[in-house]
């Protein structure tokens, strides 16, 4: 059978152009948004409206670039990777990571009855849950992010992947500040002293080497159960990783579109009335009225606590 020049391409290293359609309204100024803090250094980049980073399959390694394209309600993905057999496997991430399967109108029409949502839904039409492209690279970010702020948990994930991560190329003009892959999970798991490493507390770090032990034995370890609360489950019996990162877990690597880390400081901002702010539980309660869509709502509430006049946050918080 005769080369595809689709095949011929990729084994050349030059990019594929991969059109990603959704439902409108989409808000990707605000996803963008959400992940621009986030974006582990040397892995991600977010700059000039578009978001990339570095991608492995199969031993191979190449890059991948996101930004809305010209048509409506699509976008487009510039990919380098030298196996064209990898496209419909990065389709599926980009998919997930991007949230580009969900139907807004309904999540919208659901949350509107509650006038509180009503109004950051009117804000904020099409904002979206933000996924991730590897539940491993996510697990371990949101226990970077325990108990610390988001630029803190961000220089913590640049650390670990400058000492546990594999470098790239540096000759390579495509990669552009883009300089390693995420450590794998067997990396991880043959690294000492990670705490002492990393500058981070002694427990956190060994939450993230038992995580990476436990994934590097069990290959389906971070994959969704049937059951959202069996899902949830499962990474609660995991050392280190409590309700507020189980919860956030789900709600990015797994895509649980109600799952809800009601104890997360910024949820807790962003309900503070002039009484005060709610306990964690009076929020859980509060919450119910936002289901079976409260990881949407938690989004739209962490994006109105970030554009609060910078004099009422908080320097610490979760969100990882």
């Amino acid at each position: 059978m005769p080369e595809s020049s689709t095949d011929s391409q990729q084994e050349r290293g030059l990019p594929a152009a991969l059109t990603l359609p959704f439902k409108p309204p989409y808000d990707w100024r605000s996803l963008i948004a959400f992940l621009a803090p986030r974006a582990t250094p040397g892995v991600e980049i977010v700059s000039e409206g578009a978001y990339r980073r570095t991608i492995a399959f199969w031993g191979r390694v190449g890059t991948i670039r996101v930004q809305p394209a010209d048509e409506p309600a699509t976008l487009l993905a510039t990919i380098r990777f030298p196996l064209a057999a990898a496209l419909p496997l990065i389709e599926q991430r980009l998919r997930h990571l991007f949230d580009l399967d969900a139907d807004p109108s309904r999540i919208a029409a659901a949350l509107s009855s509650d006038p509180l949502m009503a109004r950051l839904v009117a804000t904020r039409p099409g904002l979206r849950l933000p996924g991730a492209w590897d539940a491993f690279e996510l697990a371990v970010r949101a226990i970077l992010g325990q108990q610390i702020s988001v630029a803190r948990a961000t220089t913590l994930a640049g650390r670990l992947v400058a000492l546990c991560g594999t470098p790239l190329d540096a000759n390579d003009p495509h990669l552009d500040r883009l300089t390693h892959l995420f450590p794998t999970a067997i990396q991880l798991a043959r690294t000492d002293d990670l705490g002492l490493a990393l500058g981070m507390p002694r427990a956190r770090a060994a939450a993230i080497t038992a995580l990476a032990k436990a994934a590097a034995a069990d290959t389906n370890l971070l994959e969704p159960c049937p059951g959202a609360e069996e899902s949830l489950a499962r990474l609660r019996q995991l050392p280190g990783i409590g309700e507020w990162t189980a919860q956030y877990i789900a709600m990015r690597a797994f895509h649980l579109p109600d799952a809800f880390p009601h104890s997360d400081i910024g949820l807790l901002r962003a309900m503070k009335t002039p009484a005060g702010r709610p306990t964690p539980s009076r929020l859980l309660a509060r919450a119910a009225a936002w289901q079976p869509w409260r990881a949407y709502a938690a989004m739209h509430l962490w994006a109105s606590a970030s554009h609060q006049p910078r004099a009422t946050r908080r320097r610490k918080g979760n969100a990882a």
